[in-house]
């Protein structure tokens, strides 16, 4: 990821100074909270567009419960390898249904363009998981993009939209927001990544069946 090399020393220092009385659990439940932030903010920034900083904020809060939950457990060798990994990608899918129908909600992005950015971001996930299971091994990111630096684009979208506002463009004879734009490249990037990496990975799979059946 693009962001470990900061992110995976963070992550340490904050284990290291985490009250005894804060635990994994608790941390997971944190992440949510975050995503709920995020979803309603971004709903009420129908009222003032103030409320994008705040759904920032849910990101950070994300941010914070869903990296650091796994990595406390680590850091106290209280895995539960199984629970954990249950917990922490089915609530994942839920925190992103929250953030991409919050963003659908809002002034800034159609629900159809927001939902659109949702399916591609859940075939990813659900790659990743695919993966893991005949792999062994969970890649949480492709091309050094995972869900920290998704956040911080996200964070800094809403930034660039508050200041310059969400100008209105047409693209054969309709009209879009140039947030509206952003996710529609998103989603678009997102499947075709999907396409591609699954491709690759039959290809990659069937081969070593053959090879190992032979």
């Amino acid at each position: 990821m693009l962001l470990g090399p900061l992110e995976r020393p963070a992550l340490q220092w904050l284990c290291a100074r985490m009250p005894a009385w804060v635990n994994s659990d608790g941390l997971t439940v944190v992440g949510v909270i975050g995503s709920l932030v995020t979803f309603f903010s971004y709903w009420l920034t129908n009222l003032d567009k103030n409320f994008l900083w705040l759904a920032s904020l849910g990101f950070v809060i994300n941010w914070f419960g869903d990296s650091l939950d796994g990595t406390l457990a680590r850091y106290r060798k209280e895995e539960r390898p199984k629970f954990g990994f249950f917990i922490d990608h089915t609530i994942d899918a839920i925190s992103q249904v929250l953030v991409f129908t919050g963003l659908g909600l809002s002034p800034y992005v159609q629900l159809e363009i927001a939902l659109l950015a949702l399916i591609g971001y859940l075939l990813m996930s659900i790659l990743a998981y695919v993966g893991a299971f005949v792999s062994g091994k969970f890649k949480i990111s492709y091309a050094k993009i995972g869900p920290t630096e998704m956040r911080l684009i996200a964070i800094l979208a809403n930034t660039l939209f508050y200041f310059v506002g969400n100008p209105i463009i047409k693209i054969a004879l309709r009209s879009v927001s140039v947030f509206d734009l952003v996710v529609l490249i998103i989603a678009v990037v997102l499947v075709v990544a999907f396409i591609v990496t699954t491709t690759s990975q039959a290809a990659h799979w069937r081969e070593v069946d053959t090879r190992e059946r032979d």
